[in-house]
């Protein structure tokens, strides 16, 4: 969500954290702020909208520095409510990503102070204030500021008369970037990804003091020690290589980015499968498209493995904990690896003693980090909100667990070789510019809805969020035996209709729901290996058997970026929503 970078060292800070605030623009925000120490005073620099709209922008010069891209949450999207918020004397200034449940308590408590703004925010800077008023050291005052905030969060602080930098992490990612004579804090590792590859994590209740050097101490007390860690990560999977939009890169990124997916460590894949075989009680565990993936994984496990596994939406888990054992295995999918109602499902399984394995795209993630075992899917940086490798790269290595986990790895592993081919095949001009047409018929339509069944089900789901989140299109998915218990009332003359269709036990059927619609007056779009006479226009994908969720949502995702170009929204950055969902 949110966006921090904070620099210390030999550079001109204003110009590093600007630099790192472009880097996390990818995140989603509506509002940044930079705040450098310049002598011993606190230059600071706010703006409403991005980053790039911003002109003949002025930055104080120092070697102190924090930045931040607001979320809105609490207060509107003004100046006043932009980090970074500064106290009384305008000595101290916050920047803090997550959500502080007691604020308003708090803002009575310390009601002597002034505040400018609406936010949550704000009260840090002056509960470390009036600790300092108090002569305790602006670290320690730091440390007791904590002990009065509620709810997931992460914040970092600097002050101008000692020069420290404070980070203080309370389930919401921060991350310590060591260069050479210089330190960087930031919830992404793209912030600094430029300058050092050197990094130390930050775990719940921790916090760093940036001075000469990096001190690592327990929100409680006590000093602990970090050792550094190197990242191997390719910063050329975050560029746009000459497209226009990350989003359609990320969409063509699928022709490579299956092939590593599957590309597995196999003794990793069968101890993971061993896992779920022993397991009693298999859980899985995500959020908006990886909770799809989830589904489709149910799926597979029941046609391909006879196995009953669990797929539950991360944020209702709370619901089911009581199943819980020492003998139970939660799965949890997620692309960053920071979603926060996943964290606390895997908090509720550590609490239970459940073993948890998680499937990851970043490297180094608290879930990663909290997990007994994990499996990285490989899709490279996705800098889009709207996720698209990571989905496939997921539901690719979902099915390589399925064939293993009956000792059928190898058929599992040709099976998606040759949808990695096919899919190969279909990313190309000719086949974009196709669906782009379609994208100029239905520009204007305001509902949509999308069926399949089985294994397509999720899809349909996950299809439906995709236009959702991109193309600002009200758009639903329903499994395609529903039709008839309420969802046909919905179709009048030229509905779209998208009919995902696999060449398997569900294909009559999906294909005698969409005649149910077009009888109704429905424009059907078949997405299927085969054309059909219900069709009013075929987008065709390859017969990919048990892997056709795969196949079948790229087409969607092509089609959601082209409506939302021809809608005029920037398919990168959609309203209201966020890359990476680190609070509840």
């Amino acid at each position: 969500m949110c966006g921090i970078i904070a620099y210390k060292g030999k550079k001109d800070a204003s110009k590093v954290v600007l630099e790192g605030l472009k880097s996390l623009e990818y995140r989603g925000y509506d509002s940044w702020g930079i705040a450098t120490v310049a002598d011993s005073d606190i230059k600071v620099v706010k703006k409403v909208g991005k980053i790039s709209d911003s002109t003949n922008i002025s930055l104080a010069s120092g070697n102190i520095g924090i930045g931040h891209t607001r979320w809105a949450t609490h207060g509107s999207v003004t100046e006043d409510n932009t980090h970074p918020h500064l106290d009384c004397t305008g000595k101290i200034a916050v920047v803090h990503n997550g959500i502080i449940e007691n604020y308003q308590g708090l803002r009575k408590q310390f009601s002597s102070h002034k505040f400018v703004s609406e936010t949550d925010t704000e009260i840090i800077a002056h509960i470390i204030e009036d600790y300092m008023n108090q002569h305790i050291p602006f670290d320690c005052a730091v440390a007791e500021a904590v002990k009065f905030l509620k709810g997931r969060s992460a914040f970092v602080a600097v002050d101008s008369d000692s020069k420290k930098i404070v980070a203080v992490r309370k389930g919401t990612p921060l991350i310590v970037g060591v260069g050479e004579d210089e330190f960087f804090i930031a919830s992404d590792i793209t912030a600094f990804f430029n300058h050092t590859k050197k990094v130390q994590y930050l775990d719940d209740n921790e916090l760093v003091v940036i001075d000469n050097d990096a001190e690592f101490f327990k929100a409680q007390g006590g000093k602990i020690e970090k050792r550094v860690v190197e990242i191997d990560w390719q910063p050329e999977t975050a560029a746009k290589e000459g497209y226009k939009h990350y989003l359609i890169k990320e969409i063509m990124d699928q022709k490579d980015t299956l092939y590593r997916a599957i590309n597995q460590d196999e003794e990793k894949i069968m101890s993971v499968a061993s896992d779920i075989n022993n397991a009693y009680g298999t859980f899985l565990v995500g959020c908006g498209t990886a909770g799809k993936v989830c589904m489709a994984g149910e799926y597979l496990f029941s046609k391909v493995a006879k196995k009953h596994v669990n797929a539950y939406v991360a944020s209702e888990f709370p619901n089911y904990n009581h199943y819980l054992t020492p003998k139970s295995l939660i799965i949890a999918i997620s692309q960053s690896g920071e979603t926060a109602d996943v964290l606390e499902a895997i908090e509720a399984a550590k609490k239970k003693s459940s073993k948890v394995i998680s499937l990851l795209n970043v490297f180094g993630s608290t879930m990663m980090r909290n997990s007994d075992k994990y499996l990285m899917v490989n899709a490279g940086a996705e800098r889009a909100v709207v996720s698209t490798k990571a989905t496939t790269a997921q539901l690719a290595v979902i099915t390589l667990l399925t064939y293993a986990t009956v000792g059928k790895l190898q058929e599992g592993k040709l099976l998606l070789m040759d949808v990695a081919e096919g899919v190969n095949d279909m990313l190309n001009p000719r086949y974009e510019e196709y669906i782009k047409k379609l994208a100029e018929m239905l520009k204007d339509k305001n509902d949509m809805y999308i069926i399949g069944r089985s294994l397509n089900y999720p899809i349909a789901l996950e299809a439906a969020i995709k236009l959702q989140e991109t193309a600002y299109i009200h758009a639903e998915g329903f499994a395609g035996g529903e039709l008839k218990h309420g969802p046909l009332a919905l179709i009048d003359k030229g509905t779209p209709c998208i009919a995902l269709v696999a060449n398997d036990e569900s294909k009559d059927e999906i294909i005698s729901n969409a005649m149910e619609i077009k009888s109704r007056g429905g424009f059907i779009i078949g997405i299927a290996p085969e054309n059909n006479e219900v069709f009013d226009y075929w987008i065709k994908v390859p017969d990919a058997g048990n892997a056709s969720p795969i196949v079948n949502i790229i087409p969607v995702q092509i089609l959601a970026y082209h409506i939302a170009l021809l809608r005029n929204h920037d398919p990168d950055k959609p309203r209201n929503l966020a890359k990476s969902v680190t609070v509840k």
